[in-house]
């Protein structure tokens, strides 16, 4: 028998993950079915709904997010996540956010071929606290906090040789493959050890993120997203539901041009019953709020020009109008392209072309120019979706959902960290999600024009004497 290939092992997680994640936090179930709802009825409504995704993509469509405490544990997650063809894509330093003390780096786990990401475009943001940043950690807690962690293991042997056998020969057979998902499934699986309430609180102090990663002796998925065709409309449905959303949604507006990059929104962390150990060894019965329901919508893949450009307008003053979000739409509309066209022309976001199957075909060759190509019905374009995060939007629903600000000495410099960085801990590259679009979008287009030209030059041909191009 075949071994069961990586996509299917990927697949089959996605979905183990999110049936245990639906029993741990019921609310979780909720927002699935919302979703879901929502979906439909775009889909029913909207003959454009599949433009970036087919329904059934979208419908299977899943994040989750991990935290870990150490360039080892981190490592180790990197192993399990390759054994499902999923590789670490983009840095995220979300240290020096203006809202709240968050003392992490992180990447995302996720496919980067468009083929694995068609059928499954499981991803996990992965998060690594920097215990050394002075800023959060003095030398004694950062002491203290790397014994702690020293001292547990988030993934058992079998697992990680699992999964480096499945990374090898690209599956596992259908034995090992069942091992594998119940081995990793369970490794992100909340924990029922009793929690040190002391030394709980102590970093809890710090912050929130720090408690939840340094706290506990196990990791366990936060949150598990799934995404949705019409965010707005499933923020007021869950409130009417009677479920307690968080003030906003992160992100871009919603406006009358493209959809672009990501917004995202959540319900509010949930009290959690846990067992507590005391200082005097007693086990009593508490909670915790780490846990959220996050939910997504997904748009175009900007450019690094694209990107600057959104920057640059998301980090303008709030508007202080009574109406934020027509204010806002008035601000993107003013400073911002409005049709998909003109952020292909402009450089702005990715596109794949492909060449029109009834295009002109006078033996003419086409335009040089990319405006002149889609504005001649030589090409046309189709937008790549983005499959990556924000950090802004991160950091700003990592904040909404902890139980205080924390604190973080503004003082005292900051761990330098980079990719590279990154890198030396994961002892794997980080790969570059702009020059991921940017080759899908480069081959697309060489094919398109590739095939242009064949046609013309042959047309050119055939043509008869009187009747061929007097320009080659």
């Amino acid at each position: 028998m075949p071994p069961i290939p990586t996509w299917r092992l990927r697949a089959a997680f996605a979905r183990r993950l999110s049936d245990m994640y639906g029993t741990e936090v019921p609310a979780y179930t909720t927002l699935l079915e919302v979703a879901g709802q929502i979906n439909d009825e775009v889909a029913r409504r909207d003959p454009d709904a599949g433009r970036l995704g087919s329904i059934d993509r979208v419908t299977a469509e899943r994040h989750g997010a991990i935290r870990v405490g150490t360039p080892a544990e981190l490592r180790q997650a990197a192993q399990v996540f390759a054994a499902l063809g999923m590789h670490p894509v983009g840095f995220y330093d979300l240290r020096d956010g203006d809202i709240g003390a968050v003392p992490v780096v992180s990447t995302a786990f996720r496919p980067t071929d468009p083929t694995e990401l068609d059928r499954n475009p499981f991803r996990v943001f992965t998060s690594l606290l920097t215990t050394g940043d002075r800023r959060f950690f003095d030398a004694d807690l950062e002491a203290r906090l790397t014994a702690f962690l020293a001292r547990r293991r988030l993934f058992p042997p079998e697992l990680l040789r699992l999964a480096e056998r499945a990374e090898r020969d690209a599956g596992l057979s259908e034995a090992d493959a069942e091992r594998f998902l119940v081995l990793a499934v369970g490794a992100f699986t909340l924990s029922t050890e009793p929690v040190d309430r002391a030394w709980y609180a102590e970093l809890e102090r710090i912050s929130a993120v720090a408690a939840d990663i340094g706290g506990v002796t196990r990791t366990h998925v936060n949150h598990l997203t799934p995404r949705v065709l019409d965010i707005d409309a499933l923020y007021r449905r869950m409130g009417e539901r009677g479920i307690t959303m968080i003030d906003r949604i992160q992100g871009p507006p919603r406006w009358g041009g493209p959809d672009v990059l990501l917004r995202q929104t959540s319900f509010r962390a949930l009290a959690e019953p846990r067992t507590f150990r005391e200082p005097d060894g007693r086990l009593t019965r508490g909670s915790l709020r780490v846990r959220f329901g996050e939910v997504e919508a997904r748009g175009i893949a900007l450019t690094p020009a694209g990107r600057a450009r959104y920057d640059a307008l998301m980090a303008q003053p709030e508007p202080q109008a009574a109406d934020r979000g027509q204010a806002l739409c008035a601000r993107w509309e003013r400073e911002f392209p409005r049709t998909e066209r003109q952020l292909a022309v402009d450089g702005l976001a990715f596109f794949a072309y492909h060449p029109v199957a009834d295009r002109p075909r006078d033996g003419h060759r086409p335009p040089a120019d990319l405006a002149g190509l889609l504005a001649d019905g030589w090409l046309t374009a189709t937008p790549l979706v983005y499959e990556d995060f924000l950090p802004r939007s991160a950091a700003g629903i990592f904040h909404s959902n902890l139980t205080g600000d924390g604190t973080r000495d503004p003082r005292r410099a900051g761990t330098p960290f980079d990719a590279h960085r990154l890198a030396a801990a994961l002892d794997r590259p980080v790969l570059d999600p702009f020059a991921l679009y940017a080759a899908q979008q480069d081959d697309s287009l060489r094919r398109a024009l590739t095939t242009l030209r064949a046609d013309a030059a042959l047309h050119a041909l055939d043509a008869p004497a009187g009747h061929r191009p007097t320009r080659p």
